[in-house]
């Protein structure tokens, strides 16, 4: 099952990107600059080869896990929801906001239903085509560190791309078709830094608040209501900066680089409040 998530052509073209991105960087522009065979060229291949690798690595991480589902014999704590409420009518109105209209069942905090996967996904952020996968609570750090590898790569790639333009000789050799292709290169690889830069500030804007990305959209809704109503608004699941980025990516700082390095990750039917922090 994990391996035919493999089998998509959005994957096949994000494998096939990294190769032609890899190719052109390495023994293009790398190689024009300072060739293969010196130290700075070697140091230069050697520190896209590793970038390249972690961000293949946190790739097939995030496509072969599953993102998390709900325990079939789950049931909500209908009196912490509902504010510890003991009238059964509030202990009723509470549990039904915790149920799934299309799964027939209960799901828990954060936990959203994907049309997509045709199940609830806990903690979801979204489905996301080029991983054919959902991000959820078991693969959302793989799939940032993704962004991660994969705009640092694109940045690294930039700026070999530059480097080596501005070290060739355009009189000797300026062909017209030369100059096409440093364009075409340079274009994609733009398009790519701001593209994927833009995703990994908004990741890092959401681990920061500790929000998914539904939760935000939510939470914009939530903010209009509590306003009108003359009250503020706060995400109930922002614990503080560093707190936050811990539930995410650990409380070890040398992990947090790794995508596999998820111990500190709970069963995602929980998670802890401002309330049960303050």
């Amino acid at each position: 099952m994990k391996c035919q998530r493999f089998l998509s052509v959005p994957i096949i073209a994000v494998f096939l990107l990294l190769g032609f991105v890899y190719y052109i960087t390495i023994f293009i522009f790398i190689k024009d600059w300072a060739g293969l065979q010196t130290s700075a060229g070697l140091l230069n291949a050697l520190i896209f080869t590793l970038l390249l690798c972690l961000c293949v690595f946190s790739f097939s991480v995030a496509v072969a896990t599953d993102p998390g589902h709900v325990p079939s014999a789950y049931v909500p704590d209908v009196e912490d929801d509902s504010g510890g409420a003991s009238s059964d009518q509030e202990l009723k109105k509470a549990a039904e906001r915790r149920q799934c209209d299309k799964c027939s069942a209960y799901k828990p905090p954060r936990a959203h239903h994907c049309k997509v996967c045709r199940r609830c996904v806990l903690r979801m952020d979204h489905h996301c085509l080029w991983i054919n996968n959902c991000v959820g609570h078991w693969n959302y750090k793989a799939f940032f560190l993704l962004v991660f590898y994969a705009t640092s790569g694109s940045i690294y790639s930039m700026v070999m791309i530059i480097t080596s333009a501005f070290h060739k000789n355009w009189d000797l050799d300026g062909r017209v078709p030369l100059k096409t292709f440093y364009v075409f290169c340079g274009t994609v690889m733009l398009a790519l830094c701001l593209i994927l830069g833009t995703l990994l500030g908004w990741h890092i804007y959401l681990i920061i608040h500790n929000m998914t990305t539904i939760e935000y959209h939510e939470g914009i809704r939530a903010a209009w209501l509590a306003k009108k109503s003359g009250l503020s608004y706060r995400h109930p699941f922002d614990v503080g900066v560093y707190k936050n980025i811990s539930l995410v990516l650990g409380s070890n700082m040398l992990t947090w680089l790794c995508p596999t390095a998820i111990s500190h990750l709970k069963d995602g039917t929980s998670f802890p409040t401002v309330r049960h922090t303050s």
